[in-house]
């Protein structure tokens, strides 16, 4: 019994300085990731707008510029995070360059916690590029803060 009750309060100190460290950290951040694509911009928007409509995340389309920029916001009924998502997708020689960033808030100091130092704030961002550079049978080669 003394092991179990010794078990609860470490998992509760663990919890508490998650927490803690959570609420030290700032509530907005700023992310971007980049992908290079042998693609014109034509091309890539179809597959990446079918990409990020798959994500689940309920959004609503702030902007839309096709096939060069589309900005989103995730929708206010969404309580734990926020924020927007701007997809840029810019013509280079020999192909373009997709550029997605990220403007969010995470309320809750766990989640802020393992947003950042568990999962990191560009996770669902690099899935999201890698799956575009795979279905184009390219490999994908990420740049960004």
């Amino acid at each position: 019994m003394r092991w179990v009750v010794i078990g609860i309060a470490g998992l509760a100190a663990v919890v508490a300085l998650v927490a803690l460290i959570g609420a030290s950290l700032p509530r907005n951040h700023v992310a971007s990731r980049s992908l290079t694509l042998r693609r014109a911009p034509a091309e890539i928007w179809p597959v990446i707008m079918q990409a990020t409509a798959a994500s689940g995340v309920p959004v609503d389309v702030v902007e839309s510029d096709p096939p060069r920029r589309q900005v989103t916001k995730v929708k206010e009924t969404e309580k734990a995070f926020g924020g927007t998502w701007t997809i840029a997708i810019t013509p280079m020689a020999g192909g373009s360059t997709v550029t997605i960033t990220e403007d969010g808030w995470i309320g809750n100091p766990i989640f802020r916690f393992v947003s950042r130092y568990v999962i990191g704030h560009h996770a669902t961002m690099d899935g999201l590029l890698k799956d575009v550079a795979r279905k184009f049978g390219e490999r994908p080669e990420l740049s960004g803060t």
